[in-house]
């Protein structure tokens, strides 16, 4: 395991290069698929096939439910690179790490990036299986001291101080809204609160994210969505809720239950990412 907290624009231009060199594609478009949601990535056509563990720099993804491929090919007909699994700050990575694949979409000209996640409702209404727009988050990781931006700013890509004000791109909200009412598709909408993880949360953990806003949980994307902005870069995201909201601790909750929920998330948001990228 690469243990330097700080990658360079040296080390993301190497693995740009490499894909470069293994695609015959120019993606527009880039999709991060959480915990079970891999599957969407079966669906591009024309796609071009890279492990992780082949791209220069790139860190390995260790998480059941993480394939750990890149696949760039055509999804509605645009030219979209699909990260089939992530890496997670609870692996061991430095934030410079876990945001490396951002950085390295930057490198290739993408634009527009969709982050997913199976995460845990704290809204007491969510059901397992039911997918949510991400209007907004809680960097309860990076109020700690874990900013992806932390160390030396890359002036490559943005300022010292990038605005977080609207983190999710409002025209792409209102598109994802369209998309839903169109393949009426249940989409509710809500905060996501990013934690480190590994541990699932304590019921006094859930009961004061409600409190502060939030309506789901989970262990990843704050830091791709923060770094992904910092390069002017729009970003939606999704959660799909794998359990139900445990206030009161009466349940247990497994990663093997965030499996089984994505069997049931993962049709309904390809129907729903499809249906984004035709409006485009």
């Amino acid at each position: 395991m690469n243990n330097q907290p700080f990658m360079t624009l040296q080390q993301i231009d190497e693995a740009a290069q490499f894909i470069r060199t293994r695609t015959k594609h120019h993606p527009e478009v880039g999709i991060i698929l959480g915990s079970g949601l891999g599957a969407l990535a079966e669906s591009l056509a024309d796609a071009d096939i890279i492990p992780f563990t082949e791209i220069p720099n790139l860190p390995r993804s260790t998480v059941p439910g993480h394939a750990g491929r890149m696949l760039i090919g055509l999804l509605e007909g645009k030219p979209t690179l699909v990260m089939q699994g992530r890496i997670h700050f609870y692996e061991g990575y430095s934030m410079s790490q876990v945001t490396f694949p951002v950085r390295v979409m930057q490198r290739l000209g993408i634009a527009t990036l969709i982050v997913t996640n199976a995460a845990g409702a704290i809204n007491p209404q969510y059901t397992p299986g039911d997918l949510m727009l991400i209007t907004d988050n809680l960097n309860l990781v990076g109020m700690m001291g874990f900013n992806p931006l932390i160390g030396p700013n890359l002036e490559e890509f943005g300022p010292r101080f990038p605005d977080m004000s609207q983190a999710y791109d409002r025209s792409l909200l209102q598109l994802a809204r369209q998309a839903a009412q169109q393949t009426q598709t249940t989409l509710w909408e809500g905060v996501y609160a990013g934690l480190s993880g590994p541990s699932f949360e304590a019921p006094a953990d859930l009961r004061f994210l409600r409190l502060a806003g939030a309506d789901a949980v989970g262990m990843s994307t704050v830091p791709e969505v923060i770094v992904a902005r910092h390069s002017g870069m729009r970003v939606l995201g999704f959660s799909g809720i794998s359990n139900k909201a445990n206030l009161d601790g009466d349940t247990i909750t497994t990663h093997e239950e965030v499996l089984e929920a994505g069997d049931i998330m993962a049709p309904k948001l390809e129907t729903l990412l499809r249906a984004v990228l035709r409006g485009l």
